[in-house]
């Protein structure tokens, strides 16, 4: 059997699926540059006689499922919304994902982005690339002053969301002692308990926190819920932090509080328009980082996702059954 691999994947995941009897070919999109859209990814899988494909950002949906033979498909997402599950359904193939892939990369970089804005790391390196000079103490002193930031300790941070990467930040947070605030109304007591953290409404945390950082899923009841009035009922010296997607946020809104003084700051790793370029309008601002969405840019996502799609992978040939599949109701169904 051949895979075709356009995913990053790691050397360790590659050689448990070449152990498995299988024929890699490995072309990966951050090296050929190219996403395959629509059915664009149906010629290549035709032309290579591929039985199984692993994508990260292609699609694979109906017209590529219905026009191929394939036996496995794999995406390495938390919940891939880039295969059709019903296609895949239709014909019997299972469909693996990789979720908590970036859990610990997304949970670091919101610490990081916290640190980044309560130190003004930015706004420090901007400053003495703009050709800062210290002729005397005033100037030492002026520096000193717009470079003044807060600790973290003794603050408090409320989390809007506490899934998986809310929780890993929450657990984070404990070490910097922190008071932690949660919003969610799925998280039981027991969950919030486990990282010292208690349940308030939205707008107690907001109102409540030094920071607050987004941690829920792009869904219909989150979109747009951030907006002028609860940027409004935030403090002065607050800051915000969005690593979970750009939808749950108004972005003119925060703009207009980051402009306004509304609040003080924001980190800000996702965006309405991507890929993010030196055109993303929040770069204007001196106190916000901007990130490219690079929450889960690290080497340790593409070895685990690859090593746990591999694993699937190599548990569907041998016949047992596969941790992350998608639609186990195909199972009863041979893979050959």
């Amino acid at each position: 059997m051949k895979v075709l691999i356009t995913a990053p994947f790691s050397a360790s995941g590659l050689k448990i699926l070449e152990n498995a009897g299988l024929e890699v070919h490995h072309e990966s999109w951050l090296e050929t540059g190219k996403l395959y859209l629509g059915d664009k990814l149906l010629s290549p899988i035709r032309d290579g006689g591929y039985d199984i494909v692993i994508v990260e950002g292609d699609e694979v949906k109906e017209e590529v499922i219905e026009g191929a033979d394939l036996k496995i498909i794999a995406s390495a997402r938390d919940n891939p919304n880039n295969v059709s599950i019903a296609a895949a359904n239709a014909k019997g193939i299972p469909v693996i994902a990789a979720p908590g892939r970036n859990t610990i990369a997304v949970a670091e970089l919101t610490i990081t982005l916290m640190l980044s804005q309560a130190r003004r790391i930015v706004a420090a390196d901007r400053l003495l690339r703009n050709e800062f000079m210290v002729d005397d103490y005033s100037d030492f002193a002026q520096m000193y002053s717009t470079t003044r930031g807060f600790e973290l300790h003794g603050r408090i941070v409320g989390i809007i969301g506490l899934g998986k990467i809310g929780y890993e930040v929450a657990r984070r947070l404990q070490a910097f002692g922190v008071d932690i605030l949660v919003y969610d109304p799925y998280a039981s007591q027991e969950r919030l308990s486990k990282v010292g953290a208690k349940g308030v409404s939205l707008d107690d945390l907001l109102r409540s926190s030094d920071i607050v950082t987004v941690h829920c899923p792009p869904t219909d009841e989150t979109k747009g819920m951030l907006g002028a009035e609860q940027f409004g009922m935030m403090k002065k010296t607050a800051i915000f932090i969005n690593t979970a997607r750009a939808s749950i946020t108004d972005e003119y809104a925060l703009r207009q509080a980051l402009e306004s003084g509304t609040i003080a700051g924001a980190g800000l790793d996702v965006f309405s328009m991507e890929p993010v370029d030196c055109d993303n309008e929040f770069l204007e601002l001196n106190n916000v980082t901007v990130t490219p969405h690079i929450g889960g840019n690290t080497v340790d996502t593409i070895e685990r996702q690859s090593i746990m799609i591999a694993k699937d992978i190599q548990a569907l040939l041998e016949g047992g059954s596969p941790v992350n599949i998608l639609n186990p109701e195909v199972l009863n169904k041979e893979v050959s």
